[in-house]
């Protein structure tokens, strides 16, 4: 950002255009330390999860409990109608067209977006989140991100820095969103398997580009593991993977090499018909079972799913 600010080392367009790409690669990064501040796994500390967490989350327009509580729907009801993480892919209401629609302006515009959908578990009618003291929870993380943004547009107008903050501030996140979006629908677009380890894109790879994406956002990208057992250490993920792989060698895994892989794999379901579960093939869900989804479970197999839902390893 300081480079980008001061034109460091030189104004030519393609060291803006290096910085732009590294800093908005950063603020993807921003999202994955989000997701784990959301499991409290960031910094090995909940207070600390929390205390980043909320940071993030008010620079990104997303308060952080709205998030978490999102966030351990999709994990509990994954590809389901009642995923609010995954609307309107997950909703069988929403029309086809409606999901392309809104498919094709998630990519472009999912620094929008994705306050919207998150926000919807907050605002709609018929949501799911009664909690009244989590409700305050996220009205007052509301409150301060309105606060820190009115501050922050107030003095970006006064001292006449709107170039400036275009370009340190909103070009590279306009860019981070994109990569967002493309990272979730790759995970789960497309996925008609309420199992999380046949309902989600894993990607494993050995090359560097892939080892490096995958250090620096938490082995997000080994993603079916981390659904099954949201509470696992992210850099057990992968081992856990291979043993699955071992033990179910009849399962056909959607594990994938390279993200380039997976990405090939999404494309159709990005073009014709971006959805998961039911709207994508899946029958009615089954049943879960009694399971309170107030936080995240240990296995989602053994403790939420039923039993048509989940396939049970050997």
């Amino acid at each position: 950002m300081f480079a980008l600010a001061f034109s460091w080392p030189n104004d030519h367009w393609l060291t803006w255009a290096f910085w732009t790409l590294l800093v908005s690669y950063s603020l993807f990064c921003w999202t994955s330390c989000f997701h784990e501040a959301a499991h409290h796994t960031l910094g090995g500390s909940k207070r600390w999860s929390i205390i980043i967490g909320r940071f993030i989350g008010t620079m990104i327009f997303v308060p952080f409990h709205v998030y978490r509580e999102s966030h351990i729907r999709h994990h509990a009801y994954l590809n389901k109608s009642t995923d609010w993480e995954l609307w309107p892919y997950s909703d069988p209401n929403a029309s086809l067209w409606f999901r392309r629609i809104f498919c094709w302006l998630e990519i472009p515009f999912g620094f929008l977006t994705s306050p919207f959908v998150y926000g919807r578990l907050y605002f709609h009618k018929d949501s799911s989140l009664q909690n009244p003291e989590v409700r305050r929870l996220i009205r007052n993380e509301y409150i301060v991100i309105a606060i820190v943004w009115t501050a922050i547009l107030t003095l970006v107008t006064v001292t006449s820095s709107w170039h400036l903050f275009l370009v340190v501030w909103i070009i590279p996140h306009v860019i981070a969103g994109v990569y967002q979006t493309f990272r979730k629908f790759t995970e789960h677009l497309g996925m008609r398997s309420y199992d999380p380890l046949l309902g989600t894109r894993t990607v494993i790879g050995s090359s560097p580009i892939t080892a490096i994406c995958t250090y620096f956002n938490f082995d997000i990208f080994v993603h079916g593991p981390h659904h099954r057992h949201p509470r696992y250490r992210h850099e057990a993920l992968c081992d856990r993977m291979a043993q699955y792989e071992v033990e179910n060698p009849s399962l056909d895994y959607p594990v994938f090499k390279t993200y380039w892989g997976a990405i090939r794999d999404l494309i159709p379901s990005l073009i014709w018909n971006p959805g998961v579960g039911m709207n994508v093939g899946a029958p009615p869900p089954s049943e879960e079972k009694p399971h309170d989804v107030s936080d995240f479970s240990e296995d989602v197999t053994a403790q939420i799913l039923g039993e048509k839902d989940a396939v049970i390893e050997a």
